[in-house]
């Protein structure tokens, strides 16, 4: 039996480079927030969340009635309803909406490639459901890192790492390139204590200064939100609600 393809961008820019040449699934990563948050709002009773690039966009969406979840740099804007915490999207006065979502880096990544396949949203809190979903999909599956600006981070690429050796147990994947046997050689210093490896990241003291980082000990949980976020039509959903 032929072996699926893992492929990894590590930024967003590498991503027209390593598209793999059969049917693919993207799974988008921005573990510092947008992933964790997108799988926090879905598992928490969002009923969707429609990714836009930019702010104008957003406040468009603001102005026709929609609630709106917003960030640059960390920080709301002015006209957003939420920012961009997980745990913005762990109330009840998200149950049940839509949720219009531009942030500095994922919706950026985002509007990159959602003409392109399926994109599938990543991060440590729905790691195994993740994994098993993509098994049964039978397809290649290229991971997509969204990084900080078009600079690389540790902790997309850890995720990354982590991902593809639960896809490699499986027995259905391999990794032919680099940017995979590098990701999975970060995770393996990070596994044993997520929390701990990333007082090192970038991103992390970003939040910490903008006293943001309350986040972190949920955003480092494997497994705390066991939801597949699926994007078809450039609206993400559950991949249970998207068959």
């Amino acid at each position: 039996m032929d072996r699926r393809q893992i492929e990894i961008a590590l930024v967003p820019q590498l991503y027209p480079a390593i598209k793999p040449a059969g049917p693919f699934v993207v799974v988008l990563v921005d573990i510092l927030r947008a992933t964790t948050s997108v799988c926090a709002a879905l598992h928490h009773g969002v009923k969707s969340i429609i990714p836009v690039a930019t702010l104008e966009e957003a406040k468009a969406f603001k102005d026709m009635g929609y609630m709106v979840a917003a960030e640059r740099e960390g920080i709301k804007p002015d006209f957003a309803d939420i920012g961009n915490s997980a745990f913005h999207f762990m109330t009840p006065q998200v149950i049940g909406k839509e949720i219009v979502y531009s942030t500095t880096n994922g919706t950026q990544a985002f509007e990159m490639v959602k003409n392109e396949a399926d994109i599938a949203m990543g991060a440590f809190v729905n790691l195994s459901v993740l994994a098993q979903w993509l098994v049964d999909q039978s397809k290649h599956v290229l991971i997509l890192c969204s990084g900080w600006k078009g600079r690389f981070n540790l902790e997309d690429t850890v995720f990354a790492g982590a991902l593809a050796e639960r896809l490699l147990l499986s027995g259905c994947f391999e990794i032919k390139s680099d940017a995979g046997h590098a990701a999975l050689d970060l995770w393996g210093l990070a596994q044993k204590n997520l929390l701990q490896y990333h007082t090192k990241a970038e991103h992390r003291e970003r939040l910490r200064r903008l006293r943001l980082d309350d986040v972190l000990e949920f955003t480092f949980t494997i497994d705390r939100c066991p939801v597949v976020p699926l994007a078809k039509n450039g609206v993400i959903r559950r991949a249970d609600d998207n068959c």
